[in-house]
């Protein structure tokens, strides 16, 4: 399992990506994972969650590990069109489904 060097101390990627104790994302972690965390924290849907996560994927455009997320983003979105720019140009292929999706970008960013 992947781990993630927070400032202190180390804890598994899938925990920092699931722990919704605090209101904000674990220090420590990299945009594209921080928006990761906001979406799944807002239930993989619309709303303010999704609304942070999408700042976050529009600050490094052009970056593959930002352009992926952007491309769940907009997925999530229901902008199949606007997706599949995203997609493509990130070079990923969605998975079957959104959380799916989520899982496999985590998996992929965390390594």
């Amino acid at each position: 399992m992947a781990r993630l060097k927070h400032e202190s101390e180390d804890c598994t990627m899938d925990k920092a990506l699931t722990d919704f104790g605090k209101d904000t994302p674990p220090a420590g972690l990299a945009r594209p994972l921080a928006a990761l965390w906001w979406l799944k924290k807002g239930g993989l849907i619309m709303g303010p969650h999704w609304e942070k996560a999408h700042e976050l994927c529009q600050m490094q455009e052009g970056d593959r590990a930002h352009d992926s997320v952007h491309a769940l983003v907009h997925w999530i979105e229901g902008d199949e069109s606007n997706a599949g720019y995203w997609y493509r140009r990130c070079g990923r292929r969605k998975a079957a489904n959104i959380a799916a999706e989520w899982q496999a970008l985590a998996e992929d960013l965390s390594g």
